[in-house]
């Protein structure tokens, strides 16, 4: 499936909006370190504005101090990365998320699939939090948009993560099979690019590309995920206490 990510964006920039008013901005997120619903909120409209600056190539300017009225904050600063990322051609050269240096050249379709990604897994934060907690089903995507997600963390993120040296190479990898998109995709996290019968790794996890991709976020455990996890389940312990994604 051929993802087309700027309807997505759009479409899950709309969600996030949507869900807006019946949150409490002093709600407590769950699985972000204390955040709060507006902490949230100023985070994911400030991130869109980052994100439009690195795709232009120049420097974001200072939004000021708040406290911003939530709603067209972030309605105006998401409306900034749409007409960027709309602009720009593809194959532009942006800056984009790099190693070693944190930024480097790459093209503006970049951003096209990290920011629906930030918006997937934030538009989920926010459910949770005026749900009380997070559960599978809250943020409403297709399976193959969550694969893509996990395609990120495994082949983007976590890469990064250790390039930068903000985490060590995983001693042990860590297979991941989505259950739910056609064709059975696997991944390997610790070992990108190859497949499960090159490295054996001795744990594999697999269910729902939802559970998978909030799993390596850190939003909802294995079980909470409903995810089964075969063999050695200390290895994928030991993945997911690292920083794998930022």
């Amino acid at each position: 499936m051929t993802l087309d990510h700027l309807s997505l964006l759009a479409r899950l920039q709309g969600d996030f909006l949507a869900a807006l008013p019946g949150a409490d901005p002093a709600a407590r997120v769950p699985a972000c370190d204390g955040w709060t619903v507006r902490e949230l909120v100023e985070h994911l409209a400030g991130v869109h504005r980052w994100a439009a600056s690195n795709a232009y190539r120049v420097d974001t300017e200072p939004l000021g101090e708040g406290p911003f009225d939530l709603a067209p904050h972030y309605a105006a600063q998401a409306a900034t990365l749409r007409r960027a990322l709309a602009e720009l051609p593809p194959d532009a050269t942006a800056r984009v998320l790099a190693h070693p240096e944190p930024l480097g050249p790459g093209p503006v379709r970049f951003w096209h699939r990290r920011q629906v990604h930030e918006t997937l897994v934030h538009l989920h934060d926010l459910l949770a939090a005026s749900a009380g907690a997070g559960t599978l089903g809250l943020a409403h995507a297709e399976p193959e948009v969550w694969a893509d997600g996990v395609d990120e963390v495994v082949t983007v993120l976590q890469p990064r993560q250790v390039g930068l040296g903000r985490m060590e190479p995983l001693r042990h990898p860590v297979s991941l099979v989505a259950t739910d998109v056609a064709g059975t995709p696997a991944w390997v996290l610790g070992a990108p690019g190859q497949r499960g019968e090159e490295v054996s790794p001795r744990v594999v996890v697999s269910g729902s590309a939802e559970g998978i991709a909030l799993m390596l976020w850190h939003r909802l455990t294995p079980t909470e995920a409903g995810l089964t996890v075969e063999g050695d389940r200390a290895d994928l312990e030991a993945a997911l206490a690292e920083p794998i994604v930022p």
